[in-house]
């Protein structure tokens, strides 16, 4: 497996880093187009090829130092035993003080990394950028899915819903009965002040769980469940640009990429994505250190 950002042993010995990558190549619970499993290798390939000075936060990210983990070999027992294996590796990183930048892998296993989460931070709010509500009870019969990730996040936390453009009757009638803050794409597309207007409201520690399926398929279709009229770049990245002003990012995670064979573009938008989100998370934390001053 290739260190993220295909980085020597200077920069990700186990003291040094302030990143650790954790892999978790599983899709157990997909239901449309598998294929996720393979994202983190993908993503991890091509973050080899980033030019590690970020042009927008005009730093070198990479001098904070960032270590990446074996992959978490996945439990075939089910999606259960899965998340509890997630949980028990946020452990050791998270009583190291270490930020966790988790890569998938579907999205289920968001559930074992927030669990985690919550205990170091009990006032966790949770921010998840998705084209998918995932707020249904049960899928298929099943409480653990990619389709009931916030739903159980929302019994833990509270939950900011970024991007939504795809979800059931129930998930609607769910929203509406426990005030979820549910922001849709249209109101992102139509509105000129959206960032503002969801940050407003946005404070202390935040986890951010990303599907890349928030993106729009023209420029992220390797994703097992697309949906059109998503977002672009620069809305996603202004986004968290604005949330690193107002909260302290303690952990993040991106999920879902599944590679198309021959198409690098998504692979390295993922890289970049999680490479930006780094910076963005130094940035966060030093604004967060001078509020405390």
């Amino acid at each position: 497996m290739v260190n993220f950002g295909g980085l020597t042993s200077e920069y990700t010995s186990v003291d040094r880093a302030t990143f650790w990558v954790l892999p978790v190549p599983y899709d157990l619970t997909s239901t449309y187009q598998p294929g996720s499993r393979w994202g983190p290798t993908a993503l991890l390939e091509a973050s080899a090829n980033l030019e590690l000075y970020d042009e927008a936060l005009k730093r070198e990210t990479y001098l904070w130092g960032v270590h990446t983990l074996p992959p978490l070999e996945a439990d075939a027992r089910g999606p259960v035993e899965m998340i509890g294996k997630v949980r028990t590796a946020l452990l050791p990183i998270l009583e190291r003080n270490k930020f966790p930048v988790i890569i998938g892998g579907e999205h289920s296993i968001t559930v074992g990394v927030v669990q985690a989460m919550k205990a170091k931070y009990p006032a966790l709010t949770v921010v998840q950028l998705d084209a998918h509500a995932d707020l249904r009870d049960t899928y298929q019969e099943s409480p653990f899915s990619h389709a009931t990730v916030a739903r159980r996040i929302t019994e833990m936390c509270p939950l900011v819903q970024v991007g939504i453009r795809s979800l059931s009757m129930e998930e609607v009638s769910f929203i509406g009965k426990n005030n979820i803050k549910t922001f849709f794409a249209d109101f992102i597309h139509e509105k000129s002040s959206w960032i503002e207007e969801i940050c407003h409201d946005i404070s202390g520690d935040v986890y951010l769980t990303i599907d890349l399926d928030v993106f729009d398929p023209s420029i992220m279709p390797a994703t097992g469940t697309p949906e059109p009229d998503g977002l672009t770049w620069r809305q996603v990245v202004g986004f968290i640009d604005e949330l690193s002003r107002k909260a302290t990012i303690r952990g993040f995670d991106v999920m879902e990429l599944c590679p198309i064979p021959g198409m690098i573009a998504p692979d390295f938008l993922a890289a970049k994505l999680t490479y930006r989100l780094m910076g963005y998370t130094i940035r966060s934390m030093e604004l967060n250190h001078e509020k405390n001053e």
